[in-house]
């Protein structure tokens, strides 16, 4: 996708250039079990226009009914985020880690050379409603590591938190359960807030890598109010004053060293949104 798109989305900040990525055109199944939604290429959905974005992956938006889940597989050479709206999850892996994760929860698992793993839904009468993130790592060969992390809903109210950020980076520790965002190997970084109506965040983007002019962003608002696989509705954003998404609705964003992105809540209850920051 091009980076040169209309600068009519994005008035308050003309040098930020944004993609809208509507709920409809995102790809997915309801394969009873589990409904999903495909911000990029993955499984049976492929679009050559969407496989991937810097060093961002996968953005699958999943739903598991209950007694269900994903069985036992593997992966390498891939940073696997789980990001809890709400339910319980159950993760397994090789590594000897049995966990239950309920909303709040960040789970990331630095798949390295290798890991095995499951994730199921033991809840018997509730639906678990999870993002699955997949980024590239910066380095290959890395021994597998597996981390969590919590962040309160009044931790996020209004503000943009980091939840996760590369390892290195400020605030950033590698202890297995601790404090501050989860540390990835990418050079990615996930933000969340959860904004009351009429309140609004800035994300300022940081410098690009080296040989790039821009940098790039994703926001993502996430789908609370159900699942809906038709044009969105629910809760709403604009985005630099100009772009309005709403459940289930995405843009792709481009900008130089300091410029921001500005997320204010334009609808009537509160909306759970999330902020990718990559080179």
């Amino acid at each position: 996708m091009s980076s040169t798109a209309t600068t009519a989305l994005s008035p308050l900040y003309p040098n930020v250039k944004l993609v809208p990525r509507l709920n409809t055109e995102r790809g997915g199944a309801d394969h009873g079990w589990l409904k999903t939604f495909h911000t990029f290429s993955f499984a049976s959905y492929w679009d050559p226009r969407y496989m991937s974005f810097g060093n961002l992956r996968v953005i699958n938006e999943d739903r598991v009914e209950p007694s269900e889940g994903f069985g036992t597989h593997g992966h390498r050479e891939m940073e696997i985020f789980s990001y809890v709206v709400s339910g319980e999850l159950e993760h397994k892996d090789s590594m000897g880690n049995l966990e239950i994760l309920k909303r709040g929860d960040v789970q990331l698992t630095s798949a390295g050379t290798g890991i095995l793993h499951s994730e199921y839904n033991r809840n018997n009468k509730s639906v678990v409603h999870f993002l699955q993130i997949w980024a590239e790592p910066h380095t290959r060969g890395l021994k597998p590591k597996y981390f969590t992390r919590h962040f309160t809903d009044e931790e996020k109210t209004d503000k943009l938190v980091t939840v996760v950020a590369p390892i290195g980076s400020e605030g950033v520790n590698e202890e297995r359960e601790g404090s501050g965002p989860a540390p990835v190997q990418s050079n990615v970084s996930l933000k969340s807030t959860i904004l009351s109506p009429g309140k609004s965040v800035e994300h300022i983007f940081s410098a690009p890598a080296s040989g790039e002019s821009q940098r790039k962003g994703y926001v993502h608002v996430i789908q609370t109010s159900g699942y809906n696989t038709k044009v969105s509705k629910g809760n709403r954003v604009r985005v630099n004053g100009g772009l309005e998404l709403s459940e289930g609705d995405g843009s792709f964003a481009w900008g130089a060293a300091g410029d921001k992105l500005h997320i204010q809540n334009v609808g009537t209850t509160s909306a759970e949104v999330l902020v990718f920051d990559m080179e």
